[in-house]
């Protein structure tokens, strides 16, 4: 046994040296056959001792069994972007030079600034771990804070090691590209067409969807490379490097692939020279590249000149020109996103641009639309913006195809063009709903979001989250499945969902994907998850309103905003009648926000979900009265309309001085509907055009009617006085980092339970920022905005008084 565990370890040495020689050195010593031989020899070692295999055997690289979905991964580290400088000239390079030396207060006598300069990859990002030189754990970038296990993918890649040389530090977190030569993706193109398979788009693509599949072995049969660039989280290293071009010598001893193109730079012009010297060799690369990097080289000035928001100063991406092509627009269509967006595309006539056959580019919005005057039958320039996503440019107008002006002289015709300009649908071309754009705003969106079929998934993630109804168990996958294998068509059938449902789906999904599970080969047919899921769901019918409205993801109510609906209305019949000038009335909801809750609650089939949950048995859990406070918001006395009431019915010219003057008139809402000279004579002439400008709009006197009748009710239902406010009554307060004793949860709930509100950024009018562990930008905006920072010891003598 001895024997056998001297040559496992001197088999995997001697592979492990002939693999980075022949994977990362492109220098192999020893031919394939040698190589070979050697694995099956460990391969056999192995099988009859099994436990002489470890982490980092070459004969983990085959991949393990195939995943039923990746695990999430949350970075210690967050792997955060850079910014991105789209001037593709030399002054981009300048720009960012002159803004570091700015940061750092360096004159124009000072020294250059060193700099470390990389190409930008066009792959996707990875993070890898070591723990004591042996790979652990590879996750993606995800949002930044939280990405996907990919660990088993990652050991296919043979250009990764999976036990670094020297001595590594305890745990050295490795960022990095994973990516895809270009003659490596041309020769797999060509045998998925041999094989009569499905051909992949461009390299970043095949990269990107390798190394996300479920089976490790099909990863392992893709031609992956990769780059390591930077580090994540890092302990114990005595000898780290100062600067970001040492960090990377260290990495390529360790025995990871670094890309030699690159340079350490003195100054914006060495900047500028490295970005237009790659820029030429751009297309010699054997590896697809979509601009350059620039990082402060030393690791202490990087620290010293820190982050803006979740961008670092001390880095920039510099751009190439993307490259563009003349097409002609067939047809524009509209795309509906998840969150409701909708999108319009020019559908094109086929052109190769950047690389790939292009047939579909955004144009936006509406108004880029008509920046553009974008038509059908356009000859247009498109461009690959930033080498990924298909734009159209601009429109080459003399190509526009026209038509003669109908009854004009047939010798001497005039023209005009023979497609009108495009418009958005009113409504939705998904679900019907009506479409909605908010003032200040370039987006149009579906206001259908309980019903409409392209955000159904994204409506029923964020509904069963745990912040919001909390049905536990129900994660992506089931809802992805509920949906695909048409179960849900909105939140409300999750209500109606029987235990055969759930049976029925897993087996239909299953036979979808080409997976029979052991079970049922075995002949059973687990129902164990499926009675939890149920239960899960019956466990969320008695929801806290503001969870609930919270929920419903209405555009622009988060939990601060469901929680004010909830303290302030006291019931969800109050909040679906409410109108956007009594929403407005409330603290921190704004008219953007009071518009978007009453046009969801205007939408008639978001109407009819919410009747379909309350009659699957919904039972909000803490309806009360309304808050007394309320009275002051809506009333000036009696049955008076308050000033605030009618300066938030959005009349222009009735400031706050008027509509006190007016509030002092009116001995009721309902009578501003038909106020006469002698009501209206103290005010000026010009507001009084106003109002009856306001008043000769149909909808305007019918919708004052129905607020008249909302306020008498809610004046009735309101009690005596209010209830007595907490120490925290009118504070703002941010969380940010994590505290010694309490979850961010718990600590929220502390200040919310003493009249407080909990904000998730920092302004002016933060009174307090709660700061704890590894406290990010949060906390450097509130101490350059001079805000009070609080530990966790603080916030408790705070809530003590």
């Amino acid at each position: 046994m001895n024997e056998a565990i001297e040559r496992a370890a001197q088999l995997r040495r001697l592979l492990h040296q002939y693999g980075h020689e022949y994977y990362v050195l492109d220098a192999p010593t020893v031919p394939d056959a040698e190589y070979d031989r050697l694995y099956r020899e460990l391969e056999a070692l192995e099988t009859q001792h099994p436990q002489l295999r470890t982490p980092d055997s070459p004969t983990r690289r085959v991949g393990g069994a195939p995943l039923p979905q990746f695990p999430s991964v949350t970075h210690v580290v967050p792997m955060l972007s850079i910014r991105t400088e789209t001037d593709v000239t030399d002054q981009g390079a300048l720009a960012f030079d002159a803004s570091v030396r700015r940061e750092l207060g360096l004159d124009a006598a000072d020294a250059p600034v060193e700099y470390a300069a990389e190409l930008k990859f066009d792959g996707l990002a990875i993070s890898l771990r070591y723990e004591a030189g042996v790979l652990v754990q590879a996750a993606t970038r995800g949002d930044g804070a939280t990405g996907e296990d990919v660990t088993q993918n990652i050991r296919t890649v043979r250009q990764i090691p999976l036990r670094l040389d020297g001595e590594p530090p305890a745990v050295l977190e490795v960022r990095g590209e994973v990516y895809m030569r270009r003659a490596d993706f041309e020769k797999m193109n060509e045998r998925q067409l041999a094989a009569g398979g499905k051909t992949f788009v461009n390299p970043r693509n095949a990269a990107a969807g390798s190394l996300r599949q479920l089976d490790p072995a099909i990863t392992a049969s893709r031609p992956l490379s990769f780059f390591a660039y930077g580090l994540g989280e890092v302990r114990d290293w005595p000898a780290m490097p100062a600067t970001h071009s040492g960090v990377l010598d260290a990495l390529k001893a360790f025995g990871l692939p670094v890309c030699a193109e690159r340079t350490v730079a003195q100054g914006g012009e060495a900047l500028a020279r490295f970005h237009a010297g790659m820029g030429e060799r751009r297309n010699a690369l054997p590896f697809d590249i979509d601009g350059v990097v620039y990082k402060v080289n030393s690791l202490a000035l990087q620290r010293e000149l820190g982050f803006r928001t979740r961008e670092p100063r001390w880095a920039v991406a510099h751009k190439y020109p993307a490259q563009e092509a003349l097409t002609v627009v067939e047809a524009i269509d509209v795309q509906v996103g998840r969150t409701g967006a909708l999108t319009p595309v020019a559908r094109l006539q086929p052109v190769f641009v950047g690389g790939v056959t292009v047939t579909n580019a955004t144009l936006h919005n509406q108004d880029e639309v008509e920046r553009k005057d974008v038509r059908i039958g356009d000859t247009v320039i498109v461009r690959r913006a930033g080498d990924v996503i298909p734009e159209v440019v601009g429109v080459v107008l003399e190509r526009r195809p026209m038509q003669a002006v109908p009854g004009g002289d047939l010798f001497d015709a005039a023209q005009q063009p023979l497609h009108p300009p495009y418009r958005l649908p009113a409504q939705c071309p998904v679900c019907g709903s009506h479409v909605v754009r908010e003032e200040g705003e370039a987006v149009t969106r579906c206001s259908g979001g309980l019903i409409c079929s392209a955000q159904r998934k994204e409506a029923i993630r964020h509904f069963a989250g745990r912040r919001m109804m909390d049905i536990d168990g129900l994660g992506e996958r089931y809802i992805d499945n509920l949906v695909e294998l048409d179960y849900v068509h909105s939140v409300a059938d999750l209500y109606a969902l029987t235990l055969d449902d759930f049976l029925e789906m897993k087996r239909r999904a299953d036979e979808r994907d080409g997976v029979t599970p052991e079970t049922v080969q075995a002949g059973k047919i687990p129902t164990k998850w499926a009675e939890n899921l149920i239960a899960g769901i019956a466990a969320s019918k008695r929801p806290p309103l503001a969870r609930f409205l919270f929920a419903l993801g209405i555009r622009h109510v988060g939990e601060s905003t469901a929680k004010t609906l909830a303290d302030w209305l006291g019931s969800l019949a109050v909040v679906r009648r409410a109108p956007a000038a009594l929403l407005r009335v409330l603290p921190d909801v704004g008219g953007t926000v009071a518009e978007a809750i009453a046009e969801f609650f205007a939408e008639p089939k978001n109407e009819q979900v919410i009747d379909q949950l309350l009659a699957h048995g919904i039972a909000i859990a803490d309806e009360h009265a309304p808050s007394a406070k309320l009275r002051d918001k809506l009333f000036a006395g009696g049955s008076k309309p308050s000033a605030e009431l009618l300066g938030a019915l959005g009349v222009a010219r009735l400031t706050p001085v008027r509509s006190r003057q007016l509030s002092d008139a009116l001995p009721t809402l309902a009578a501003l509907a038909d106020a006469d000279d002698a009501l209206l004579a103290g005010l000026p002439a010009d507001v009084v055009a106003a109002l009856r400008d306001w008043l000769a709009q149909p909808v305007q006197r019918q919708r004052l009617l129905e607020l008249d009748a909302l306020c008498r009710e809610l004046h009735a239902a309101l009690p005596a006085q209010a209830a007595s406010e907490g120490i925290l009554a009118g504070k703002t307060l941010v969380l940010t980092g994590t505290l010694p004793t309490l979850s961010r949860d718990e600590a929220g709930a502390l200040i919310e339970a003493a009249g407080g509100k909990v904000s998730g950024s920092v302004s002016k009018k933060t009174h307090y920022v709660v700061a704890g562990e590894a406290a990010g930008s949060k906390l450097t905006k509130a101490e350059e905005l001079g805000v009070p920072v609080l530990d966790e010891e603080g916030l408790r003598k705070l809530l003590a008084g």
